[in-house]
């Protein structure tokens, strides 16, 4: 059984290409919004989540808080484009253990932390 990835993502584009690139390794689903993703996941068993933080309505914080304590066997990472060390550290007091910077990178970066070869890939 091939194992499913989830991926929230506002940025459409975005989506498509990191869909793109794990869709040989995982059944991948995407959601434009947190909400989408609430409705769709219900019933459903995600291996792997990656959420953008910054969603239009709830953010992908908000989104992980509600997901993380249904499914603990799911390996979530946060997504973002900002760089920056104090958001990190917000991350870290909620829980959030994989986060991964948007940049030349992200394809990689998000390999290696799927695989838990890395934690906290800031580049």
């Amino acid at each position: 059984m091939t194992a499913s990835l989830y991926i929230v993502e506002d940025d459409e584009i975005y989506a498509q290409f990191l869909k793109a690139n794990f869709k040989s390794e995982y059944n991948v689903y995407t959601f434009i919004t947190a909400e989408e993703c609430l409705e769709a996941i219900k019933g459903k068993t995600p291996s792997v989540m990656i959420l953008d933080y910054n969603l239009p309505g709830m953010s992908g914080i908000d989104l992980y808080e509600q997901l993380k304590p249904l499914y603990t066997n799911a390996k979530f990472i946060m997504l973002s484009s900002i760089d920056d060390g104090a958001q990190v550290l917000e991350f870290i007091k909620k829980g959030v253990n994989d986060y991964v910077v948007k940049d030349d990178n992200v394809i990689s970066s998000l390999q290696n932390v799927i695989k838990g070869e890395d934690k906290f890939s800031l580049s």
